[in-house]
């Protein structure tokens, strides 16, 4: 067992996320009691601070963790996960849509989770066992998908490429583009949504709300690629930031709930007609720069229940793929309050030099 301090780089997808749920996805043997030993002792920092196990880090941090306590690592029976049925195996590779030295692109189907939890036996962690192919280690997800929203999720095959992946989630140069159909038509056809996102009281952190107070940054762009009527249109969406069910809270938060999103939108989200009940959010793109250079560049086909919608709306895929993906975006709230103060802070080095020019005049 190697006795080596370890580091790891925040995710994108982990931005904002208590240390001890941290633990709890990612080194899911390591005890509470050891999490807190850990802080109190002053073993555990991040960025070289102190953290305690409730403390909340930010994505692109590095969380410093020690080693393994030997005697407990030897006194836990390792858990094994069973073994994969060649129905399974066959399914999981059947979601490949790309594949390189580096990295899987899976195109996701609605009603499969990504990770386990509660009550959920199958899930595309579950299903990585069957995607090692030659690598030496097992595939590792790099961000995640809700399990009702459909399309393209990146897998990095090796712990270089999971580092390279997860800071260019981090740094926001990767791009995730989805689409969906939402009720009714936004008055603004291309728009910014800035809406602070935190857990809703009360529903064990298994719903979002918009909180101007207590809530972190959220930012999402939205496109209107088709309307039909008035009553619902096809939307590109852009996340800037990575909250937890972002996309659907920031289009309910402005009275357009995603179609087929009965826990944001209510029975508000659902339309009448032919128009499935399936929540209509797809990953259609995502592009991140590649560890050896280039770029990964990916697009996934939409689900059945999502295609038939849109041409049972009178919609052509083509229209939606037209959009240009790089856009020069307007600048947050943060970046126009830190332009106020630079401008201000010159125009009061102006003034004074104005007044010293005056008093060596006379």
């Amino acid at each position: 067992m190697s006795d080596a301090v370890r580091q790891f780089t925040v995710g994108y997808d982990d931005d904002g996320i208590r240390v001890d749920r941290w633990f709890k996805r990612h080194l899911p043997d390591t005890s509470f009691t050891t999490v807190a030993k850990w802080a109190r002792t002053g073993q555990l920092r991040v960025d070289g601070a102190r953290v305690g196990p409730g403390d909340r880090i930010q994505a692109g941090q590095v969380l410093r963790v020690p080693p393994p306590e030997p005697e407990r690592a030897e006194e836990r029976p390792k858990r094994e996960r069973p073994p994969l049925s060649d129905d399974e195996a066959a399914f999981a590779r059947e979601l490949v849509i790309h594949k390189d030295s580096a990295a899987l692109v899976l195109n996701k189907p609605p009603g499969l989770a990504t990770q386990g939890g509660t009550k959920t036996v199958q899930h595309v962690d579950g299903l990585l066992d069957a995607l090692q192919y030659e690598a030496e280690g097992r595939p590792k997800l790099v961000h995640r998908l809700d399990k009702d929203t459909s399309g393209a999720l990146l897998v990095a095959r090796n712990a270089r490429a999971a580092a390279a992946f997860a800071k260019s989630f981090s740094s926001r140069t990767a791009k995730k583009v989805y689409w969906a159909l939402v009720v009714d038509v936004p008055s603004i056809d291309d728009g910014m949504i800035e809406l602070p996102i935190a857990k809703q009281p009360g529903t064990g952190g298994e719903k979002m709300h918009v909180d101007e107070e207590n809530g972190q940054p959220a930012r999402t762009r939205y496109r209107v690629i088709e309307r039909a009527g008035n009553r619902a249109c096809w939307v590109e969406l852009q996340p800037f930031t990575g909250r937890t069910h972002q996309l659907r809270v920031h289009m309910a938060a402005i009275g357009h709930p995603i179609v087929g999103d009965g826990k944001y939108g209510g029975p508000a989200a659902f339309l009448t007609g032919n128009i499935s009940r399936k929540m209509h959010l797809h990953a259609r793109r995502i592009r991140v720069d590649h560890p050896d250079g280039g770029e990964i560049d990916v697009t996934a086909e939409l689900p059945t229940h999502f295609s038939e919608s849109l041409a049972s709306l009178g919609f052509e895929v083509m229209a939606g793929d037209m959009m240009p993906l790089d856009v020069k975006l307007p600048p947050t709230r943060e970046e126009k309050k830190a332009r106020a103060r630079a401008h201000a802070k010159t125009v009061r080095k102006e003034r004074r030099g104005e007044r010293r020019g005056r008093g060596a005049a006379k």
